[in-house]
């Protein structure tokens, strides 16, 4: 994926679905991938897939369901370790590689942002996971947040430090190491867990 590559992110919270469809506009986003494993939500049935595919479709959105394959909830047991996602792993799987692919394909053709549920990008595989993998493959990543304003990927990670209680730089480590180091201290914290 060449550097100039642009993909967002966003989360729909329980937010009327017409603020969600204009913090999409205020960014040009032209098509939304759904990441969520389970594309319903009890807490804000406006999101589920078919109003969802619905409202975007109103709006002029594409619309792809890509949870099965970039989800965070694995239906492949060598993604686990004790009965929790290992990230690690879910990545290195031929169908989250294929849904990687789709997205980087996508972007030939689409302003896209990756949805899942939840508000903060830094509470979210979204961002622990699938936008790791991006940009370890050379897209930007811009969050938009729930007041309309974008954050950087690697100002979303300093704020994983910070929640993490981990220094933003030290004598030992480069801020990179430090960042390596909360991407798992944060999958620890997030990552789901079978049966919990």
């Amino acid at each position: 994926m060449s550097s100039n590559r642009l993909v967002f992110t966003i989360g729909h919270s329980t937010q009327p679905v017409e603020r969600f469809l204009e913090l999409l506009a205020k960014h040009g986003v032209t098509a939304v991938a759904d990441v969520r494993s389970s594309p319903y939500s009890k807490h804000a049935p406006q999101f589920s897939t078919d109003e969802l595919r619905a409202s975007l479709n109103e709006a002029g959105v594409a619309y792809v369901f890509l949870g099965k394959e970039l989800g965070a909830r694995s239906n492949d047991d060598s993604c686990y370790v004790n009965d929790v996602v290992s990230y690690e792993r879910l990545a290195r799987s031929q169908l989250f590689q294929r849904g990687i692919q789709r997205v980087e394909d996508g972007c030939e053709r689409h302003r896209i942002a990756l949805m899942c549920s939840e508000r903060d990008p830094t509470e979210c595989h979204r961002t622990i996971l699938v936008s790791k993998v991006l940009c370890e493959r050379g897209a930007e990543i811009k969050h938009i947040l729930s007041n309309g304003m974008t954050e950087s990927h690697e100002e979303t990670m300093l704020r994983v430090l910070d929640i993490l209680g981990m220094p933003r730089e030290d004598m030992l480590n480069s801020q990179d190491e430090l960042v390596s180091k909360a991407y798992f201290g944060r999958e620890k914290q997030i990552a789901y867990r079978r049966g919990g």
